[in-house]
């Protein structure tokens, strides 16, 4: 997991910026406490002792071609919007942008979220003994490894957010859901190397209670945006259920 060069990533110029405004140094000894190192295409920023929004997806949820799309749509309406602040800045033109870094996020996200929802792919995770799996992954070290906000497993993909403690790495908690889920869940599916999960998970440091309440928000009633259910209670696999925190048991390597 190497730092991060200009030309294998369009996405780091406008994770630089948002480091530099949020006071958060692009460099840092170790990368995977703080600042910014890639695990594949996409660049991670990491902040100690931050909470964090995670995505992680089956394989066949999101293929590679269309998340590819979607970031070269971004890296263009962030190049046009830096092209255009540099250009007011100089007084170059008289045009302020309209268009915001937190804007392009959102939208972007949105994207890849509706994708999702769609129910695109083979939607494992509807079988309960898989969504058990993974949501008893999810709560088992709450406590121990982490602090479990909320979280919810969806037929393709599954969102948590939690605070990961003192000498724990976000990406080894990811990690190790993801690792003791594939091999249980290829075991009850009868296959053998076949991958379950896409490699690339997605994860946002939550900045601020405002932005830590709409993301909270939005992970226990996504299930009502998939159209899965009436009211997020009624997802059984969800941090919103009134068992949610209960059900059933399981362990993560």
């Amino acid at each position: 997991m190497s730092p991060l060069k200009d030309e294998e990533n369009p996405r780091l110029d406008h994770v630089r910026f948002e480091l530099r405004a949020t006071g958060v140094k692009p460099e840092a000894a170790n990368p995977l406490r703080a600042g910014i190192h890639s695990r594949g295409y996409l660049p991670h920023v990491k902040r100690e002792g931050a909470s964090y929004f995670v995505t992680f997806r089956l394989a066949d949820s999101l293929p590679k071609e269309v998340l590819m799309k979607f970031q070269g749509e971004r890296a263009e309406r962030l190049r046009r919007l830096l092209a255009l602040r540099d250009a007011f800045q100089r007084h170059l033109t008289r045009q302020a942008p309209t268009d915001s870094e937190e804007e392009i996020e959102r939208d972007y996200h949105r994207k890849v979220e509706r994708y999702l929802d769609k129910g695109a792919g083979e939607c494992l995770l509807r079988r309960p003994d898989l969504a058990d799996l993974v949501a008893n992954a999810i709560r088992h070290f709450d406590g121990e490894r982490y602090r479990l906000r909320v979280w919810v497993v969806m037929p393709n993909h599954a969102h948590a957010v939690l605070w990961p403690m003192p000498n724990h790495l976000l990406g080894d908690i990811v990690k190790s859901w993801k690792g003791f889920t594939a091999r249980e869940a290829n075991k009850l599916l009868g296959r053998t190397g076949t991958t379950f999960w896409q490699p690339e998970s997605f994860d946002h440091w939550i900045r601020d209670d405002d932005e830590m309440a709409h993301i909270c928000r939005y992970v226990e009633h996504n299930p009502v945006t998939a159209r899965l259910c009436d009211a997020p209670e009624k997802w059984p696999w969800s941090s919103a259920s009134p068992d949610g925190r209960d059900h059933g048991a399981g362990a993560a390597a």
